[in-house]
């Protein structure tokens, strides 16, 4: 089964890749006349079996902002064009080449950034990390920035336990409904 879903991933990421180019070129030329290179931007997150790996987006953030968790992040260290990006989630899509390189998959929990210790300490005892994190994930559709920390690790779990390739053909569909509704999204 997972190396149905690891060709899935490949061959749907490098479609998509292919169709972005250019709306990937125009996000491109806009992000350098707003707010400047560089326009995208690698993290430190933790991936499958806990290692550490390099993460890409769009850059939303004013250049030098301090890493901090997602939800610590003062909305004066996002950019006016950041906000839109991070609205449409469209500064998540670079993170097709993470699924490309392995690092990633499509569906799985969301990568965490270093500094989450407790939801990091909590993943480990509850064995998250079997599997690739993902670009969108079980969590990120039953309320994203609105559940707790306990709650999202119960989700992730929920997640790994009960994955089969009919599971993520939901969070897929699920995921695209949430992104155009803008649901659950903070910053």
């Amino acid at each position: 089964m997972s190396f149905i879903k690891r060709a899935f991933d490949v061959i749907f990421s490098f479609i998509v890749l292919i169709i972005l180019l250019i709306p990937f070129g125009i996000i491109s030329l806009v992000s350098i006349v707003v707010q400047g290179k560089p326009v995208f931007i690698s993290q430190e997150r933790y991936g499958k079996d806990g290692k550490v790996f390099n993460i890409y987006k769009f850059r939303t953030m004013k250049k030098d902002s301090p890493v901090m968790a997602s939800n610590d992040i003062d909305d004066v260290y996002i950019t006016t064009w950041g906000k839109i990006l991070r609205k449409t989630s469209v500064d998540e899509l670079p993170q097709l080449l993470n699924v490309l390189k392995g690092d990633m998959s499509l569906i799985g929990p969301r990568p965490l950034i270093l500094a989450e210790d407790e939801i990091h300490k909590l993943r480990k005892e509850n064995g998250i990390y079997k599997v690739r994190p993902g670009i969108t994930g079980w969590a990120q559709i039953n309320g994203r920035d609105d559940v707790s920390i306990p709650e999202k690790v119960k989700l992730d779990k929920f997640y790994v336990d009960n994955f089969s390739i009919g599971f993520d053909i939901k969070i897929f569909f699920k995921s695209i409904v949430s992104v155009l509704m803008a649901k659950d999204i903070k910053k």
